[in-house]
Parts: C-alpha cells; sequence; structure tokens
C-alpha cells in the first residue's frame, strides 16, 4: 500500500489522540518513535514488517526467523524502508536486545506464547498473532504475564480496531436491532490436500531445531514448512484458532459474552485424506447460560459462500438484524428484514489471501498498538481479551477431539468434570523449553 493511501485511510483512528514529544522509546531514537522487531516472516509476518515500517515515526530494526528464504522474504519486505533491519535467528537472543521497543509475532502458533513471554520478560511491548496460545493454559500464562510485568500484549484480531465495527457495536448496545441472543460467524476456503509427507533430511536453509523450539521433538517430514504444520495438532490449532478466531471474537464483542457454559463441535477431515489432522469441516456451538449462543461454521476445502460472504459474521436480535460479510462493511435489518443502515468501507476482503483478508484495514489495529505503545491511547485487543475468544476456538477443538460436550465454569471456561478433555488443556513441552514467566 502507498503511504500517502495508508496516511488517509488512518485519519479516523488518530483523530482526536494528541501526540506525546518525549524521548522514551528506542536507544538511539528521536522523541516518540518507536522500534519494532519482528518474529517470524516468511508470510503474514513480512506483511506485518513492511505494514509497521510504513508507520509514521516507526522503524523495524530486527527481523527474526529460523529460515533463509522466509528469512529473504523479511527483507523484501523492507527494502523500501528507510532502516535496514539486522537479522538474528534465535529469539532468545533478540529479545535480550535493548534498542527496541516492541516485538511484533508472526511465528506458528507454537512459539506463541513462549516467545510473547520471554519477550515482557525483558521489558518489550508485544504484537502477537492470532492465536494467543497453542492451547488453553498459555492464553492464560499470557493474561498473567501483562498483569505481572506492565506491559502491553495485543492480539492480532484486528477487527477490534476497524471504525465501522467500532461504530456497529456501538448501534448494538444502543438498541438498534434490541436485545441480541445469537451471533452467527463462518469461514470458506479451497486449501488443497498436503498428502503424505515424508521423513527426509532437514534443508540446510532451516534451523529445525530453533523451529521446534518448546514443542516435544519430532522428525522432520516435506509437509511440514512453512504452513501446513496450521493442520498438525502438535503444532498449530486448526482453523478454528487459525480463522474462527476472527468471527468468533466479533460474534463474542458484539454480543457482550466472555465464557461458555456448554460446547459442542462436529466434523472432520472429509475433503482428503492424508496428514492433515485437524478438521477440514467443522460446526461449533456455544451457550452462554441460557440467554445467548454463537455458532461457527468452517469449510477449508469448498469455497461456496455463507450468505454470500466467504467469511463474515451476524447478529441477531429481538428487534432486527445485523450482517458483516468479512470486512468492515455492515448492515443492520429491522424486524421486518427491512434495511435501515448500511456502512461501506473501501476494501473488498478476500478469504483466500493468505496474508490479509482485510488489506489496509489491518492498518487501524497496527497504529492502535503502536500508539499504545507511546503511551496515547488504550490498546483495542489487550491479551486478555484476545484470549476469551480464542478460548472459544479451543474449546471447539477439544469438542471436536474428543466427541464431548463440554459444559465450562461460566468464571474462566474451565471445563468441568471431563478429565479427558481437560488433558488437553495444556501441552507438554521439550525439556528447558517450558514457557515461565
Amino acid at each position: 500500500m502507498q503511504r500517502r493511501t495508508f496516511i488517509k485511510n488512518t485519519g479516523l483512528a488518530t483523530a482526536g489522540i494528541t501526540i506525546l514529544n518525549f524521548p522514551v522509546f528506542g536507544k538511539y531514537a528521536p522523541s516518540n518513535k518507536v522500534i519494532v522487531a519482528v518474529m517470524g516472516v516468511n508470510s503474514r509476518g513480512a506483511y506485518l514488517a513492511r505494514c509497521f515500517s510504513s508507520l509514521p515515526n516507526v522503524e523495524v530494526a530486527y527481523i527474526c526467523d529460523v529460515e533463509d528464504k522466509a528469512i529473504q522474504n523479511g527483507l523484501d519486505g523492507l527494502k523500501e524502508a528507510a532502516r535496514k533491519p539486522i537479522i538474528i535467528k534465535d529469539i532468545r537472543e533478540l529479545v535480550a536486545k535493548k534498542d527496541f521497543d516492541a516485538l511484533v509475532i508472526a511465528a506458528p502458533d507454537h512459539w506463541h506464547t513462549p516467545a510473547s513471554l520471554l519477550a515482557v520478560a525483558h521489558g518489550k511491548q508485544v504484537y502477537v498473532e492470532k492465536p494467543c496460545g497453542q492451547n488453553p493454559y498459555e492464553g492464560e500464562l499470557l493474561v498473567q504475564a501483562m498483569n505481572k510485568y506492565g506491559k502491553l500484549i495485543q492480539m492480532g484480531n484486528q477487527r477490534r480496531s476497524f471504525p465501522t465495527l467500532i461504530e456497529a457495536v456501538k448501534d448494538v448496545r444502543n438498541g438498534i436491532i434490541g436485545n441480541t441472543y445469537l451471533g452467527k460467524g463462518w469461514y470458506a476456503n479451497d486449501r488443497k490436500s498436503i498428502g503424505f509427507g515424508k521423513k527426509v533430511p532437514v534443508p540446510s536453509t532451516l534451523d529445525f531445531e530453533l523451529w521446534q523450539g518448546p514443542a516435544p521433538r519430532k522428525d522432520y517430514q516435506d509437509n511440514l514448512v512453512h504452513y501446513n504444520w496450521h493442520w498438525f495438532w502438535h503444532w498449530g490449532t486448526g482453523e478454528a484458532c487459525n480463522n474462527g478466531t476472527h468471527e468468533i471474537d466479533c460474534c463474542r464483542w458484539f454480543l457482550g459474552v466472555d465464557y461458555p457454559t456448554k460446547v459442542t463441535s462436529s466434523g472432520g477431515r472429509y475433503a482428503f485424506k492424508d496428514d492433515w489432522q485437524t478438521p477440514d469441516t467443522q460446526v461449533a456451538s456455544f451457550e452462554f447460560g441460557n440467554s445467548k449462543a454463537i455458532t461457527w461454521e468452517s469449510r477449508s476445502c469448498n469455497l461456496y459462500p455463507v450468505e454470500g460472504a466467504g467469511r463474515g459474521f451476524i447478529i441477531y436480535g429481538d428487534k432486527g438484524t445485523l450482517v458483516n460479510d468479512g470486512g468492515g462493511d455492515y448492515k443492520i435489518f429491522d424486524e421486518k428484514n427491512k434495511l435501515v443502515k448500511e456502512i461501506k468501507s473501501d476494501v473488498n476482503p478476500d478469504p483466500t489471501n493468505p496474508v490479509s483478508a482485510t488489506g489496509n484495514l489491518d492498518f487501524y489495529h497496527f497504529e492502535n498498538f503502536v500508539n499504545g505503545v507511546r503511551g496515547e491511547t488504550k490498546i483495542t485487543s489487550p491479551v486478555s481479551e484476545g484470549h476469551k475468544s480464542v478460548l472459544l476456538c479451543h474449546l471447539a477443538n477439544i469438542a471436536q477431539r474428543t466427541g464431548n460436550t463440554l459444559h465450562c465454569d461460566e468464571t474462566n471456561g474451565h471445563i468441568k468434570e471431563d478429565i479427558q478433555a481437560m488433558a488437553l488443556w495444556r501441552r507438554a513441552y521439550e525439556k528447558g523449553w517450558e514457557p515461565v514467566m
């Protein structure tokens, strides 16, 4: 995106914010400059590096990755940046550096919490892509760490910063569709088979030891890196956490609910026979007492739209309905299905886009985090909120894997009286790599 376009598009996000002028950020930075490092720069991370470097008075000082081709992708994303980043492969070495303010994490899911904990323990603010943890236990650790260290941890559920959706939430809170009781989210894509992987020597371009990091060791196979780790329970979290987080988060946000009381899931790996372990087809439901519910439908391998869109959400109330088609647009209908309000953004969502399904709208979230680092505003999605939404996705996966209906504590989401399900609340870690605060 051109810089002038970004500045135009972020006008709403910066309106009314007073810029503070004091030399706080970055050891060598001029007043008010924010210096960041980016971990995981193959795809989404390269995009994040480019986007953050495009923000006013922000520089990317370091990129961190364990694979040479990914590093090159990160460098390519920053080729027009004023500052050439330093490359560091080991995150433990990176967080010890004193001359940057915030760590942006787009590494594989099993690294999200361990890297975040390392960063805040070393005095860094954190922007971590969803999911904030590979399992529910890790999300709880991050909430505790944010409180312990007093550092920002913002999750990449970027819709929380879209000006149009913030307006939509206000509309709903003000009663435009009456009492809200049901949120429906969905996601569709056309992912292909990953085949059956072969155990082969680790490529010379990859430090597989560092790539595995906190995860118990497994042999390398040729259909794992870079993206297919999403579909292995050992590394990833499936489509529920990979994409469902966004729409489930919006449903929870609009309905004003926190932890569920009941969770079910149905589905499986239906489209292909291969190494893919997580569901490619999933329908999950979440009940919140006897008053509100959320459903989520996912088809990773069938693009047929729901409600005319590849992804989106609907909020149902007793006086009307709000419809979103995956981006910043929304429509509001009254109880007789008459259109009473329609808001358009300038971005068409593309659920198949591997780096940004919502295009330039992402910048609102990035800027919100940077302004939070500067102390100018509150962040829109602290991990204390992000964890609650990711937890729903984890609970859906646990219900799917066990085949059980989960009954949960409405105060913290913990699963009641189900030893089999609670065994999936956390994972085992490679000795010496356990995440600690």
